[in-house]
Order: structure tokens, then sequence, then C-alpha cells
């Protein structure tokens, strides 16, 4: 390396200065590691590049300071003007504009952990671009055929799924989908898992999850990628990250959030038990409206009966004839009282006119002489020798006459 003398005064380049100087601060050992706090301002992150440039100041200074991508996707948080961070890295001279500057190797919030504060910011960022909203969240089935199960496939959570679902709703059929629930390749495990049910409708309903852990051991539960994938999925999700303490990104954007997985598994279908003891309630009330509805209908049937029989042709000739009977009695009576009064007047005037019977009286030895028809009154009236006719009961005779 190339070191310039400055045993005499000599009239130096910009470009020997600060090669000069470049050496010498990068031959300190003491700034080789360095660790910095600070705030940070004049943040730019080339999204492109993935470069960080920003500053880094306190109450009295300022410094540069750049973070080049391959220390960059290492970080868990985003940085942000006005965070207040430790860094750990190297001073050094960006020699063509003779300004030094630190090189962030590695960066954690001061006051929280780096977990901590990426958890909070995508939490935020996606509470304000509508994730969690709840006009987005799809509601349960109350009944559902297929229960589509991604967790890890040793865990002890899988088993509680699978015991309470067989269980309560036996009837279900489960579609697992075995996946990482930790580690870097958990993420896009879960992310396909749930592309995938849902790409070919594969249940009713999704429960994701695992046991509980540390924040580290739920992180991947926290992806961005998973997030969407969620939000997107036209399956209703049911979240069970955890224990009932622990929260996670895909438990705010999903549609049902359950404190364990056991609590999801009950929460996706309905208890058996209850279902047939509310049946049987059901079956038993209808039987009771039914019957209600029946005794009604009969007593409806039998007053529209009366209400038709009282108007109906029949009911009313019935009724005429019944009348006609009365009449037809009345009539008789009447004629029979009429008959019975006619027959004694008779019967008095035949005793009154027998008494006054000729024959009757010619039956008591009495006889009636007659002339051409006629009675014969007095004597005067019949001529000596002149015949006449003497009536009697039982016939009549001629006679002669020979007296005065």
């Amino acid at each position: 390396m190339y070191t310039p003398q400055f045993n005499a005064p000599k009239v130096l380049s910009v470009s020997q200065l600060n090669f000069y100087i470049k050496s010498l601060i990068e031959n300190d050992p003491r700034l080789n590691v360095v660790f910095v706090t600070g705030e940070i301002s004049n943040l730019t992150d080339h999204y492109r590049s993935g470069h960080i440039y920003l500053s880094i100041k306190d109450e009295k200074s300022v410094m540069r300071a750049v973070m080049f991508a391959g220390n960059a996707r290492n970080l868990r948080f985003k940085p942000q003007d006005g965070m207040k961070i430790i860094c750990r890295g190297r001073v050094a001279v960006y020699e063509p504009s003779g300004q030094y500057q630190l090189y962030i190797e590695d960066m954690q919030p001061d006051g929280v952990g780096a977990l901590t504060l990426a958890y909070e910011q995508l939490k935020q960022s996606l509470e304000q671009k509508g994730l969690f909203d709840r006009a987005h969240k799809k509601p349960i089935p109350r009944y559902p055929r297929t229960i589509g199960v991604i967790t890890s496939p040793t865990g002890a959570a899988v088993q509680d799924i699978r015991n309470i679902l067989s269980r309560r709703y036996p009837c279900a059929d489960i579609v697992m989908c075995p996946v990482l629930v930790q580690g870097d390749n958990a993420p896009t495990q879960l992310v396909n898992a749930v592309n995938r049910l849902n790409e070919h409708n594969a249940c009713d309903v999704i429960i994701i999850g695992r046991g509980g852990g540390s924040i580290e051991d739920l992180w991947a539960f926290n992806s961005e990628e998973l997030a969407y994938a969620i939000y997107n999925c036209k399956i209703p999700v049911i979240s069970a990250v955890g224990h009932e303490t622990d929260f996670t990104i895909c438990d705010f954007v999903s549609d049902l959030r359950a404190p364990t997985p056991s609590a999801a598994a009950e929460l996706a279908v309905p208890d058996k038990d209850e279902l047939m003891n509310h049946y049987r309630s059901q079956q038993q009330y209808l039987s009771s409206i039914l019957d209600l509805k029946l005794k009604k209908a009969d007593n409806s049937i039998s007053e529209l009966n009366r209400r038709i029989s009282l108007s109906s042709p029949s009911q009313k000739v019935a009724e005429y004839e019944r009348n006609l009977d009365n009449i037809k009695t009345n009539l008789i009576h009447l004629m029979n009282d009429k008959l019975t009064s006619k027959q004694y007047i008779i019967k008095t005037t035949a005793s009154k006119l027998e008494t006054l019977n000729p024959i009757s009286v010619l039956s008591r030895g009495y006889s009636i002489a007659e002339k051409n028809g006629k009675a014969i009154t007095s004597k005067s009236e019949l001529k000596k020798d002149e015949a006449f006719t003497v009536r009697f009961c039982d016939g009549a005779i001629t006679a002669i006459a020979t007296g005065e």
C-alpha cells in the first residue's frame, strides 16, 4: 500500500490527500468494527439496487452511512426517519468525494427487538391497506363437508385438530396440507398450501396454525406474502397460531381467529350431540305445531261444512220438505177437525130431518094420501069414486074414494 511521506512540505493533489486519509482510517483497527447509536435521518431506500443510504445523528453531530443490499436483505424491520437505532459496521472514506461514512453491516432498533418492530410495522402497513377490515371477512360455513388443515404433520396441534374434528363432526372429510411451521422455508410452504387449496376449491374452510412458541418460532405466520394469500383466498380461513396470548399477522387477516388449534377445530364444525338434541327439540316443536294446526284445520272444516250445509240446495230442499210435511200435517189435522165438525152437524141435521121425515112418521102407523104426486090435505080434494094413492112406510096402494 502506498503511503505518502510528509517529511517536508509538499503540494498534494486532492486524490492523494483523500487516499491518505482513507488509508489512515481503514488501517485503524478501532474503526474496522464500531457500534454507533443515533437517530435515522435523510433515509433513501433504493428498491431497485436494494442499497439503503441514510444519516445518523444525535444532539450535536451527524454522519453519513450506507447499508448495501447484501446486508439490507437480512433486516427484519423497515428503517424509517426518526427511528433510533444501534448499528454495527466500519468507518471508511468514499474516495471520489472525500467523505467518510459508516458502512453498516447490521442494524437493530434501539430499545425494542427487531422482530417486534418488524411485526408492528407490517401490521400497521397491512391495516392501512384494508387487509384487516371486517367487511372482507367471510363467514365460516355452519355445516362444512371438507376441512383443509395446514400445519406441521408431526406437531401436537395436528393431533388435537384431528381428534376434535372426528369427535364433534365425524361426517366431515379432512384434507391435510403438511408444511413447515418455522424456519426460512416455512413462509413459502404456508403460502403455497393456501394457494393450492384455494385454486382447487378443495375444502369449505381452512384451518392454518401451529402450537405455541417464541416470536421467532411463530415468525413464519408474520409473512406479508402469507397475509395476501389468505386475504385473496376465496375459502374462509381460521387462524390458530400459538396460544391465546400470541398474535400474528395471520390472525388479523384471517376470517376468524381461534386462540388455539383445538379451539379452531371446535369453531370450524358443529357438535353432533348438540345438533341431535337441537333437532329432537325441533321435531317435538314441529309435531306440536302440526297437531295444533291440524286441530284448527279440522275445526275450520267442520265450521265450513256447517255453513255449507246451511246454505246448500239439498239442505234447503230438505228444509222445504220438512215445512211441507208440517203444512200437510197441519192441513190433515185441520181437515179432520173440519170433517168432524161437519159430520157432527150432518148427524145433528139428519137426526132432526129424521124426526121430520114422512117415512119415519109413516112407520109409526101413519099414511099419506096423494093425488098426482101431491099430498091430499083435505077430503074436498077427492071426488067419489076417484082413485088416489095411499103411501105407507113400506110402499103405496091405490084406493077409491067411496064416501063424502
